[in-house]
């Protein structure tokens, strides 16, 4: 007889069933997460860990109670991040950015439900909040070719019973993001389609105390694979080899070394192609004596988004004085209005009390002041006065926010850019900056 050998062996076998974030002490285990590498590198901070079950259970209460107090029936969830929030599981998240198979219904009383892939109905079973695992959630063309309209009918039909089971017969229904045919189809059963990003966009601007502390943990693995990619950059740049995309290679392994997710972008750039900003990383061979500066949109732990910038000198000489003016312009300009940051300021009074740019570098200054940031870029969003809409962003701050504070710096025309970006929480009395990855001193004109 053939036996099915399974390792259970465990993650760190000093501990019992458990970690210390609550989630199975077993390398065998469905959930993703971290590393025995974070884990180690965490203990030796002193950071404390989330726990796990009562962050779900935080988060499910606040959009249970968004969905109660807009009068809703329930939130039906398309958008993989949103998935992620409400249930804290995951199924091929970049693939589904593109090829929505996944959807999740939350009721008015709290009742959830997920559709995934057919195939992987296991992967949310850990947390028993997710009441039924289903499937068929899948709209796209690609997988239901031209009978898409078949499918859509079948799914909106049982959203529809599941709201007159769990919502109340309520046929106000907020959705996030949702195909054509499956629209065409909740409409048909006599929903009445409510905006779901309005929801959930403002349920997870605000986090609770496990929230913040995985964002702590989160931001202590992404600062510590930015320290190996400079690492790695100051011992190689102009080897005549070694190129933009090799030192943002460097980023992604760390992450996924230590239970990260993905990046968002690909914002490195070096010498002349850091102006103008947002040009990707490429091909280009570093050399030494320019600048290299890059964003990390870097999806790390717990699937918390940290959101940092640096720029760096690199080489022997020393960098020029318009490099060194740039950088502490783009430095007083993030300092100056995170000093502002306090619960209660409505977000146009902040707008108003921001710094503003010398007239050589307004052309290319950076698309925002601020902008939310969770499970990834989140609202809300801080413009520029010339760029704010009235009435767009009429809300104040709160304690629990987190949010990133940017600045591009560089002429048009120039051989350079300065990209800097700190991540800062909103307290009960003020703020906290939680980057505490260091400016490049040369730069700074500090050495």
């Amino acid at each position: 007889m053939n036996h099915h050998y399974r390792d259970t062996r465990k993650i760190d076998p000093t501990r019992g069933a458990t970690l210390g974030d609550g989630t199975p002490n077993d390398n065998d285990r469905i959930e993703i997460g971290p590393t025995q590498l974070a884990f180690d590198e965490w203990a030796a901070a002193g950071l404390e860990l989330p726990n796990l079950e009562r962050m779900r259970e935080h988060r499910w209460k606040r959009l249970t109670q968004a969905i109660v107090d807009r009068g809703y029936g329930g939130l039906l969830l398309f958008d993989p991040l949103n998935i992620r929030y409400a249930t804290d599981s995951t199924n091929m998240q970049l693939w589904n950015t593109h090829n929505p198979f996944r959807a999740v219904l939350l009721c008015a009383d709290g009742y959830m439900v997920i559709w995934d892939y057919k195939n992987s109905p296991f992967l949310s079973k850990f947390n028993p909040l997710v009441r039924e695992q289903r499937s068929g959630a899948d709209l796209f063309y690609f997988d239901r070719g031209d009978k898409v309209d078949i499918q859509a009918d079948v799914l909106s039909n049982e959203v529809r019973v599941l709201i007159d089971e769990h919502g109340g017969g309520n046929k106000r229904l907020a959705v996030d993001k949702i195909m054509l045919h499956g629209l065409r189809a909740l409409e048909t059963q006599g929903f009445e389609i409510m905006e779901g990003e309005e929801l959930t966009e403002k349920t997870r601007a605000v986090k609770g105390p496990d929230e913040i502390l995985a964002m702590r943990c989160a931001n202590h693995a992404c600062e510590t694979a930015v320290a190996e990619m400079e690492k790695f950059a100051r011992a190689n740049v102009g080897d005549g080899k070694t190129s933009e995309d090799d030192i943002w290679a460097v980023l992604h392994a760390e992450n996924i070394r230590r239970g990260g997710e993905w990046i968002e972008t690909r914002l490195l750039a070096s010498g002349q192609r850091t102006n103008p900003w947002f040009q990707e990383c490429g091909p280009r061979i570093t050399q030494q004596n320019e600048v290299i500066a890059f964003d990390t949109d870097l999806i790390g732990s717990y699937g918390i988004c940290i959101d940092i910038s640096r720029t760096w000198w690199i080489g022997g000489q020393k960098p020029r004085a318009d490099m060194v003016e740039a950088m502490q312009h783009a430095h007083d300009f993030i300092m100056h209005n995170m000093s502002l940051l306090k619960p209660g300021l409505m977000i146009p009074d902040l707008i108003a009390q921001c710094k503003t740019h010398p007239a050589k570098y307004n052309q290319q200054k950076y698309g925002c002041l601020m902008h939310g940031v969770g499970l990834c870029d989140e609202w809300p969003l801080v413009a520029h006065p010339d760029k704010a809409v009235e009435g767009s962003f009429d809300y104040a701050l709160e304690p629990g926010m987190v949010l990133c504070v940017e600045a591009a710096v560089g002429e048009v025309g120039a051989d350079f850019s300065i990209k800097l970006e700190d991540q800062v929480l909103i307290t009960e009395d003020g703020y906290e900056n939680l980057s505490t990855y260091p400016f490049d001193a040369q730069l700074m004109g500090l050495e």
